[in-house]
């Protein structure tokens, strides 16, 4: 499954608070071998890699999650689920990376279907950013829903928040992106930001949570509540400058 912007900043913020300042005792990366668990390298060499090493951050990048420990990078993709076991927790028997920290507490990654799972050195796993969204595609063939959700334009946004976004621009998921006019695209930029700020404030609706507690999900809103702040999100949008002026 998919970790969206929204769930992907939740994670990092449960990461970070239950993970900052813990040392790291000792990782066990492949325990229970998995067909499409994808490793960074070599999964034997991350005990020597993190090690010792202090967490010192985490963050959301785009669909994905990175923890900062030292030297070192731990990043997560789609399909893994995190869990955290305070001290005294038994270790799931079945995981992919295993961190226990030297309070006792444990951090374990496991993959369902299919998942990414990479420890590496700071900078060795930098990824160029594109210059335009834009650039190099036919503009004229693509829809509203093809531009923001495929293809990883936009990193972290999927089908899971597509709707809310083109609904609050209100803007048809079909239409081409060609028709769009100037203060219709202007809209449409807004209410990216603010639908998925919106989700991450409220906690993004994910199921990955890494405490074993059931979240609300955020993303169910009445459709009365969503028609009544619509004319006052979009007349606010449209008078907003698209650039800040500095």
């Amino acid at each position: 499954m998919m970790i969206e912007l929204p769930e992907a900043t939740t994670i990092a913020e449960q990461v970070c608070t239950a993970l900052t300042g813990k040392r790291i005792e000792s990782v066990t990366a492949n325990h229970s071998p998995h067909k499409f668990a994808w490793f960074y390298g070599d999964p034997g060499e991350y005990d020597n890699l993190l090690k010792g090493q202090t967490v010192e951050n985490a963050i959301p990048c785009g669909g994905l999650v990175e923890i900062w420990a030292g030297p070192a990078r731990i990043l997560f993709g789609d399909g893994v689920n995190l869990r955290y076991h305070p001290a005294g927790d038994k270790a799931p028997a079945k995981h992919q990376i295993l961190i226990e920290f030297d309070d006792s507490s444990m951090f374990s990654v496991s993959v369902q279907m299919y998942g990414g799972l990479w420890v590496f050195p700071a900078g060795q796993f930098d990824n160029p950013h594109f210059e335009s969204l834009l650039e190099g595609e036919k503009r004229q063939s693509l829809s509203a829903k093809a531009f923001l959700a495929t293809e990883q334009r936009i990193p972290g946004l999927g089908n899971g928040v597509l709707q809310d976004i083109l609904w609050t621009a209100m803007i048809h998921p079909k239409r081409k992106m060609a028709t769009l006019y100037d203060d219709e695209l202007h809209v449409l930029f807004g209410s990216v930001k603010s639908v998925l700020k919106q989700m991450a404030a409220g906690g993004g609706g994910t199921p990955s949570a890494i405490y074993m507690a059931v979240l609300e999900d955020t993303r169910r809103s009445s459709a009365e509540t969503r028609w009544a702040s619509h004319a006052r999100h979009v007349g606010a949008l449209i008078s907003e400058p698209l650039v800040q002026q500095g």
